[in-house]
Formats: C-alpha cells, sequence, structure tokens
C-alpha cells in the first residue's frame, strides 16, 4: 500500500496538534495555511532560507477582523507571488501546533506576546496560472522567506515538514484528499518527475533552470532573509 494512503487510515500519534471546530485556542497565534495544488494534484511545497531539507507549504499570521480566506490568498501572493488560485475547500476546524521551546522563547521576545505556538485555519486552492507566475520574492511586499520551491505527493510533504509541523501536515492532508485521490484532471502530468516533483530555485529576478537527478529542475533563491527567525515562521 503506498505510503500516503498508510497515512490516511493510520491514527495520528504523538501529536502536539488539537483540532478545534469554532475558533483558534486562547494562547496561540492565529495563521492560515495555504495547501496549493496543480492540475497534476500535486502540492506546491518550498524550503526556508536558513533551514537546510526542511520544506512547507504557504502559511502567515492573519490580521485582527480579516477574513481568512483572503488572508490565506493574501499571505500566497506575498510569499509565492502567485494570484492564480481558485478556492476549492477550506478545512472545517483549526489545528494547533506548539513552538518548540527555543523558538517560542526568541518569538515572543520578538513580538511581545506570549504565544504557545500557532492555530491554523486551512484552505485549498488549485493553481490555475502558468508556473513563470510563481517567484518566491513575493510581490514584494515582505522579505522573501524561501529558497527554492517544487510540487511534491502528499507523502513527500509530510516527510519533508519540520517535525513540530508533521501532525499538522498529517491532518490537513487526510481531511483534503479526496481531491488528491480523485482521477480528473490528470491531463497535464508534469515530466521529468521521478520522485514526485521538480525542485525550483528561485533567482532575484526570474526563475532560471538547470537539471538535477531525483528531482528535475530547479530555481534557486538569491536574496537572502534577515534572520534565522523568519526563516522557522511565519
Amino acid at each position: 500500500m503506498p505510503l500516503y494512503y498508510r497515512l490516511l487510515k493510520a491514527p495520528l500519534t504523538n501529536i502536539s496538534a488539537s483540532l478545534t471546530m469554532e475558533g483558534p485556542p486562547d494562547g496561540y497565534r492565529k495563521n492560515v495555511g495555504i495547501c496549493l495544488v496543480n492540475p497534476s494534484k500535486k502540492i506546491f511545497t518550498a524550503s526556508r532560507i536558513y533551514i537546510p531539507n526542511t520544506w512547507q507549504m504557504p502559511q502567515g499570521g492573519a490580521n485582527n477582523g480579516e477574513d481568512l480566506r483572503k488572508a490565506a490568498m493574501r499571505e500566497l501572493r506575498e510569499e509565492t507571488g502567485v494570484t492564480s488560485a481558485e478556492f476549492l475547500a477550506e478545512a472545517p476546524y483549526w489545528l494547533t501546533y506548539d513552538f518548540p521551546i527555543k523558538v517560542k522563547h526568541k518569538l515572543n521576545r520578538r513580538w511581545g506576546t506570549n504565544y504557545k505556538g500557532q492555530a491554523q485555519k486551512w484552505f485549498l486552492f488549485k493553481f490555475t496560472g502558468n508556473e513563470e507566475e510563481i517567484n518566491l520574492l513575493g510581490d514584494g511586499s515582505e522579505k522573501p522567506e524561501f529558497k527554492e520551491w517544487s510540487w511534491r505527493l502528499p507523502e513527500q510533504v509530510v516527510e519533508l515538514a519540520v517535525d513540530f509541523k508533521k501532525p499538522v501536515y498529517e491532518q490537513v492532508l487526510k481531511v483534503f484528499s479526496p481531491y488528491f485521490s480523485s482521477d480528473t484532471d490528470e491531463e497535464h502530468p508534469t515530466k521529468n518527475e521521478p520522485n514526485g516533483g521538480e525542485t525550483h530555485k528561485q533567482t532575484t529576478k526570474r526563475s532560471s533552470t538547470k537539471n538535477k537527478p531525483n528531482g528535475g529542475n530547479i530555481h534557486k533563491q538569491n536574496k537572502r532573509s534577515s534572520t534565522l527567525l523568519q526563516g522557522q515562521v511565519s
């Protein structure tokens, strides 16, 4: 049985994530997460500038009173430059994860807060644009956080995530799994994807491409974010 389908059937264990239907629990920063899928049902992930070999889906804080779906679209645009996205689904509950102790202390000093972690509302969008639209410099309103991106299979998204986010990712992909298992929209397979996705490294201008085994094409992000902390959490 493929790893992803075993993942969906298995109970979540050692979970720091909790579920709540009505709103984010006290003590957690309100956050939105974005699961962006292409027509081949692969998921957009990007690697943090200062954390080698750690990949994640886009996410970011929601402002007070901000519509959460609009917040998700804003974060997607700010982090990836993507505006061509069609809303598909919203997770029916909030998911939380706790910060590791060192990260928690650094972030709370930076923000002047006392958060335990982040409470996330997740949204599923279908990418409807051309890949040239994807630019890890974003829309220029925020410092870039990512250095490379790829379309990944669901099991790879969980495998490559930082440990404290894995339980949330497992649950998110379980909620959105009907959209990944459908046989529709499979007419646009991506070439050179033996392990589930191409890897693209972002340049400071446009994407430059070279071949790489086990992952296809690479576009490298040359512009650097200013802090390690920004590389860990958004």
